[in-house]
């Protein structure tokens, strides 16, 4: 271990009579933003777009049919894991940009173009706040509509009827 005072850097640095140090900046040179790079997984976008998806008034779960009964089985498995965040999203992440693309089933009555509308506004405003991406599109398939007095498969039920 060395003493901060032993430490070399590849930095010179001058001596400025009426400044100090010329060209020394905290630790090491350099803006801290510029000293490496900084990358987010597609899966970090689809849960943060899943979740702010989630989060709309009249959204009743994400994904298609087959998706959603997949996952209400594995859901009820002992040890199949947490209801899936990700489930009918789809991200495609670049270094400043990602693009989107969500699967809804939406209540029965509710404006589906509102919904939609409100999902996309949504999901941009997390996706963009925490990650600093640049959200270029959001595409929204509904895939169905929860009617009233359908029973929900997302919910696990007694085998006592």
């Amino acid at each position: 271990m060395t003493d901060i005072g032993e430490r070399k850097t590849s930095q010179t640095l001058q001596k400025d009579p009426n400044q100090g140090l010329a060209g020394a900046t905290a630790r090491g040179g350099g803006d801290p933003g510029s000293r490496g790079r900084t990358t987010i997984a597609d899966g970090v976008v689809e849960k943060i777009a899943g979740l702010a998806a989630r989060d709309v008034e009249g959204v009743h779960a994400m994904g298609g049919g087959l998706a959603r009964t997949f996952g209400a089985v594995r859901d009820r498995v002992p040890g199949g894991g947490t209801k899936s965040v990700t489930r009918g999203v789809k991200a495609e992440v670049g270094e400043v940009q990602t693009a989107l693309d969500l699967e809804i089933v939406v209540e029965y009555g509710v404006p589906i173009t509102d919904v939609a509308q409100d999902v996309r506004e949504n999901v941009i405003g997390a996706v963009e706040r925490m990650t600093g991406l640049e959200v270029v599109e959001v595409n929204i398939a509904v895939s169905d509509v929860k009617l009233p007095d359908e029973d929900d498969e997302d919910e696990p039920q007694g085998r006592l009827q």
